[in-house]
């Protein structure tokens, strides 16, 4: 077993919303149905702050890889896929960047101007908290950009589009941010790099406590 000692110069501020409380039980069925069932079973990950340093500082952006010392490695799909559960395959994840209220206005309007099944009212609410806590953090802290609404709107799409794909963009971007030499904040699924190093680096991480699915859960 290989083992590796996280030595940083960096002291970045970390970001990102306390994890949300278990979802009702009552629409267990509805999560299983959006794509998101699994992602919800992540309880709070305490973040380490050292090893989140040391992996910023090797992180090459031209490359998107971890320049380590027995080699280069790299957060994928398929790792995002088994600690997160996420699909990795289907529709883009895009949407307007606009940060106006107007449109934000707009879309509430449109989604929430009629009387939904209150189920789906209440995982859409569940899914925006997740995306806000756990895989589109952002260095607020406190807000989730409402671009994320409109690929909510038709329940039974929501699936549908590639939500692990964008969670590791996200992550990439984050990555990227933080290894400028002025950055000093970090955000993004902290949730995602922190079991990815405990898993490729065992000798650093927690013991895992059972064997769940997905394995940010263990």
């Amino acid at each position: 077993m290989i083992k590796f000692c996280f030595q940083s110069s960096r002291n970045l501020h970390i970001r990102h919303l306390h994890q949300i409380d278990s979802y009702d039980n009552r629409v267990e069925e509805q999560l299983k149905a959006s794509g998101f069932y699994y992602v919800s079973q992540i309880g709070r990950i305490v973040s380490h702050r050292p090893t989140v340093d040391a992996l910023v500082e090797r992180w090459r952006p031209k490359m998107h890889t971890f320049h380590l010392p027995y080699g280069e490695c790299t957060i994928t799909l398929e790792d995002v896929a088994m600690i997160l559960g996420l699909r990795t395959d289907g529709l883009p994840v895009t949407g307007s960047t606009d940060h106006s209220t107007s449109g934000l206005e707009n879309e509430c309007l449109a989604q929430f101007g009629v009387a939904p099944v209150s189920k789906e009212i209440y995982v859409k609410c569940h899914i925006m908290c997740l995306f806000g806590t756990t895989l589109f953090s952002d260095k607020s802290g406190i807000s989730v950009h409402w671009k994320y609404l409109p690929l909510l709107r038709d329940f039974s799409q929501i699936h549908k589009f590639s939500w692990g794909s964008a969670c590791l963009a996200h992550m990439y971007r984050s990555l990227c941010r933080a290894s400028r030499y002025d950055c000093k904040d970090m955000d993004g699924p902290l949730a995602l790099l922190l079991v990815w190093a405990w898993i490729r680096m065992p000798t650093i991480g927690p013991l895992p406590v059972d064997t769940s699915f997905p394995l940010a859960r263990r």
